[in-house]
């Protein structure tokens, strides 16, 4: 094992499920911001958000002549907010409920003049809270924060080599704040069947057929930090397939392929084991999904 590869940090702090709540609420905030100002892009690209080395930055925003950005620094647990003609504010990102959180950085957008309106109510979360009421949510462990930050980092790098690999329509490797998730999606180029009753999010986002697959910490029937994929539209037989390393298994409460952050993170290689389940998963649902692989992927280096 390289020393590179010990260093996938463990996501097994007791205070990480709390931090990892009060965080999704600050990353939301600041999603908003991007989704009220930059211009719409298909399947919602335009409202992600992207790893940097130090953290995870909305990329610069156009408002007005010119454009500011938002960084949550995981090394200095800052949130930096600079514009293009020089100024930064700066917000400390420390225990803190997210109605005190939201009302400073609401308020240091307006004194640079930045005047925007997004919704109150959080996303894609169950029982939400609406920012400025939400006093429950008040953690944050800055080790736990930057064990998080530091496994995207990884993941990111994998995905990046992965998304490579691929020459048809790809989307970027991206944050959604919505579901705390770190994703990479492959598309056949096909438009999929419409969606009955299906929200206006879900249309544009699964408008054409999808493989997608990425890292999120966790909710629900799944209560540790995981890697997934899953195929939509779904082909008959993706349920059953055969995908690697071991450990990795459908479940039917998400409708997807799984392997524990952990299982990869304890791989002789976890680059290799993340790449193998990346690739597996794609690999059965671009078979038995019928994509055009020979005009999709790339051949040689």
């Amino acid at each position: 094992m390289t020393a590179d590869e010990t260093a996938w940090p463990s996501l097994s702090s007791p205070t990480w499920p709390e931090t990892c709540a009060t965080l999704h609420m600050w990353t939301q905030m600041v999603g908003k911001v991007r989704l009220a100002l930059t211009p719409p892009v298909n399947h919602w690209w335009g409202v992600a958000l992207y790893l940097t080395a130090r953290g995870l930055t909305t990329s610069p925003i156009p408002y007005g002549h010119g454009a500011f950005e938002i960084v949550f620094d995981f090394i200095d647990h800052m949130l930096v907010i600079d514009v293009d003609d020089g100024r930064r504010r700066t917000i400390a990102l420390a225990p803190r409920s997210v109605a005190d959180f939201y009302g400073e950085a609401m308020r240091t957008l307006d004194e640079l003049q930045i005047r925007v309106r997004i919704s109150p109510m959080p996303s894609e979360v169950p029982a939400p809270i609406r920012f400025d009421e939400d006093r429950v949510h008040a953690s944050y462990d800055a080790d736990a924060a930057h064990c998080w930050w530091r496994a995207l980092l990884k993941t990111d790098l994998v995905l990046q080599e992965f998304r490579a690999r691929f020459i048809g329509k790809c989307s970027p490797v991206h944050f959604w704040w919505g579901g705390f998730d770190l994703a990479v999606t492959r598309f056949s180029g096909r438009r999929a069947p419409d969606r009955p009753n299906a929200d206006a999010i879900t249309r544009e986002g699964y408008s054409h057929e999808v493989i997608s697959a990425g890292l999120w910490p966790g909710s629900g029937a799944m209560r540790e930090a995981a890697f997934y994929a899953y195929a939509a539209p779904e082909a008959a037989g993706f349920k059953t397939a055969r995908v690697g390393p071991a450990g990795a298994f459908y479940s039917p409460d998400f409708n997807e392929f799984l392997i524990t952050y952990e299982d990869v993170r304890r791989a002789a290689s976890p680059r290799a084991a993340l790449l193998e389940f990346l690739q597996s998963t794609y690999e059965a649902g671009a078979e038995l999904g019928g994509w055009n692989r020979a005009e999709l992927e790339r051949v040689g280096p």
